[in-house]
């Protein structure tokens, strides 16, 4: 009984399976258009690189807090926008296990310091991850809830808010959207 009732709570709380959400034809820009940014635009020490590795990207450097700094990043611009009915972004990372962001900025976001955030872990091993949309937080309370897919400007993977070593090979992969119930 002890193995059943969390069994049969588990399966009774998760409700009842939805449908796979669906690609959408988006190809996002060439790895070659990625560039890389530190805190050190701002006065910060953080210091790194991000460089093309193969089918992916690598960003890897020491992110300190040092000096009111605190990330690296590479981030892309987009030539288009994302289609009206785009739910989240699919992405495939790998790491050394701390914690990644990635950060988008969109039309709303004037100011060099506003993006909207959604974080994830990067273990070892490749992992496909969906970040919908509703899941990216504000940088502050002058911004929407929430970004809308139709005013992202552009992309960017980021190590961020705390010391420590950044290693994190990730792509892009596309775009997603919630299957018509």
């Amino acid at each position: 009984m002890r193995v059943i009732l969390p069994l049969l709570l588990s399966l009774a709380m998760s409700g009842p399976a939805r449908p796979d959400p669906v690609p959408l034809d988006y190809d996002p820009p060439p790895l070659s258009a990625w560039s890389y940014v530190s805190d050190q635009v701002m006065g910060g020490v953080s210091e790194g690189g991000a460089a093309v590795d193969g089918d992916h990207l690598r960003l890897s450097g020491e992110v300190s807090t040092a000096n009111r700094g605190g990330f690296i990043q590479t981030r892309v611009r987009l030539a288009r926008r994302f289609p009206a009915g785009a739910a989240g972004l699919v992405i495939r990372v790998r790491g050394n296990g701390e914690r990644y962001f990635v950060h988008l900025r969109t039309t709303g976001t004037v100011l060099p310091w506003q993006y909207y955030q959604a974080g994830f872990e990067a273990g070892t091993d490749w992992q496909v991850l969906r970040l919908p949309f509703t899941a990216f937080r504000p940088s502050g309370a002058l911004l929407r809830a929430a970004p809308r897919p139709g005013t992202v400007t552009s992309v960017g993977f980021v190590a961020f808010g705390r010391d420590h070593r950044a290693d994190l090979e990730a792509v892009w992969l596309g775009l997603y959207a919630e299957p018509d119930r």
